[in-house]
């Protein structure tokens, strides 16, 4: 049976906990990456170049430098056994494109649709220091590193909710140790 694109964009969200001693392997990832080959491309560029990270040795020098969860502010980020157990690092090829952010967007949902429809979760993650993770990696100099993407099997539950009157946008936790994220209404989103 057959996931609708409806189900699978509900299945996406932003998850920051995980099953850190479930491993995905690196044709799964491979898999993820082969996905967004067809994907559209400014001027069918395809500047984007994907480093694969599964090992427990390689994951150790990415997650120190990336920052989790800016609304939760006294929260450090996922503890030893809730963190990602494999990493996609998009770069983009300076030698090809410095312009690529909408590629990045499209690139980026895509692998997060092909994770949820292998039932994983994860979290795109744009802060971090660039330059750190780069020289952690020791990625060329053409290669800069523009997005995260941090995955592995969900260990929280994340629930859509309504926004307050109020607007407020900050996800949360709530007494049950929920994840929170408000979303507009449809009317909200939608002029004339």
């Amino acid at each position: 049976m057959s996931i609708s694109i409806a189900d699978l964009t509900l299945k996406s969200r932003s998850y920051r906990r995980f099953e850190q001693n479930r491993k995905i392997e690196r044709d799964v990832l491979e898999r993820l990456v082969d996905l967004v080959r067809f994907c559209p491309s400014a001027q069918n560029m395809q500047p984007l170049k994907f480093l694969l990270s599964h090992t427990a040795e390689r994951n150790a020098l990415i997650f120190p430098i990336l920052a989790w969860a800016g609304y939760l502010r006294t929260w450090p980020g996922p503890a030893e056994g809730e963190r990602p157990a494999a990493y996609i690092v998009m770069l983009e090829d300076q030698q090809l494109s410095r312009s690529t952010v909408i590629d990045q967007g499209i690139v980026a949902q895509t692998i997060m649709l092909g994770a949820a429809e292998r039932g994983l979760g994860g979290c795109i993650i744009a802060a971090f220091k660039r330059e750190q993770l780069a020289q952690a990696l020791g990625l060329p100099e053409h290669l800069h590193p523009v997005l995260v993407l941090a995955l592995g099997y969900p260990a929280e539950q994340v629930q859509l909710v309504d926004m307050p009157e109020s607007g407020a946008v900050e996800y949360y936790r709530d007494q049950r140790d929920v994840h929170c994220v408000p979303k507009r209404k449809l009317s909200d989103l939608i002029i004339g």
